[in-house]
């Protein structure tokens, strides 16, 4: 089998055939990676200082905000390098790197995102047991699980991508080294392996969703229950912002994992992935902060404890 990438690396398309979007998009990225690394930065900093945070929620918020972090990461400033210059090219190791960490940490984001799910089941509809159930040692097997779940799914998949022979194959039609756009490098049939995808979203996609619906089924079925509009609101605010990151997170990932060679998948596939690879991490301790007195009076205390100091 004669494989060239392997010595020459890859070569990623991305958006080089828009030049002048490049410059716009190098922009927004750039700006986006930034409020990316603060935002997140913060909330990791005010949910380890701050005593009124110490709880489940905050616990695994943190979890979240180092997962955008190195999820972002491990994409943008290659991502920056191709979209600012003519050089597009990615090394065979640089792209196998990248490959795995995206890959675990994006698979990770989305169990972690079913367990907070659970923890919000539990503060509204378990309020009473909520200290019990959600005890310090559930909290950190749960997180346990996300970031190993996540490191499995990128050891199998990614072993099984980069093992198919390429024959030379070095173009690259996105802006990071992801599966399902490797795997159409391939000089063999693809099938099994496009099966393999499917089945690994059906896991690590579609069942942590499945477990979010069901969560916010429960949770919905025991607001309606309630007649007091104050507890109404009070339940908005302990599940709203964790929805608008649900939603946010699956509606663009699920359009490229679940069905890879639709129409709208291969048209769409580098902007929908830019929109979960840059932008969601973004947006998340945003909508987290925005909507969320405690984080917001944290951050209150934080700013004006370096003002006077």
């Amino acid at each position: 089998m004669t494989n060239n990438s392997t010595k020459e690396g890859f070569i990623l398309v991305g958006f080089s055939e828009q030049p002048r979007l490049e410059k716009i998009l190098f922009a927004i990225v750039l700006m986006s990676y930034l409020l990316t690394l603060v935002g997140n930065t913060v909330i990791i900093l005010i949910s380890s200082i701050e005593p009124k945070l110490k709880t489940p929620m905050y616990f695994f918020l943190t979890h979240l905000s180092l997962v955008d972090i190195c999820f972002t990461t491990s994409i943008v400033p290659q991502l920056l390098w191709n979209l600012k210059g003519p050089a597009k090219t990615i090394t065979s190791l640089g792209c196998a790197i990248q490959l795995y960490v995206s890959l675990a940490l994006g698979s990770s984001e989305c169990v972690l995102l079913a367990v907070m799910a659970f923890d919000r089941y539990a503060a509204v509809c378990k309020p009473l047991h909520y200290a019990t159930v959600m005890n310090p040692q559930l909290c950190q097997a749960l997180a346990g699980v996300a970031w190993l779940s996540g490191v499995g799914n990128a050891l199998i998949q990614g072993t099984i991508t980069l093992r198919l022979p390429r024959c030379g194959h070095r173009w690259l039609h996105h802006f990071f080294c992801e599966v399902p756009s490797m795997i159409k490098l391939a000089c063999v049939d693809i099938h099994a392996n496009e099966i393999q995808l499917f089945m690994a979203s059906l896991v690590l996609l579609l069942l942590p969703l499945a477990l979010i619906l069901t969560s916010y089924g429960y949770i919905a079925k025991a607001v309606i229950k309630i007649k007091s509009l104050q507890a109404w609101q009070r339940a908005l605010g302990t599940c709203g912002s964790h929805l608008m990151v649900v939603t946010l997170f699956y509606g663009s990932i699920t359009a490229v994992y679940i069905q890879p060679n639709s129409s709208y998948a291969r048209t769409h596939g580098k902007f929908i992935s830019l929109f979960y690879t840059v932008m969601t991490p973004t947006l998340n301790p945003l909508i987290y902060t925005l909507r969320n007195k405690e984080v917001k009076g944290a951050l209150g205390k934080l700013f004006h404890r370096d003002l006077g100091a």
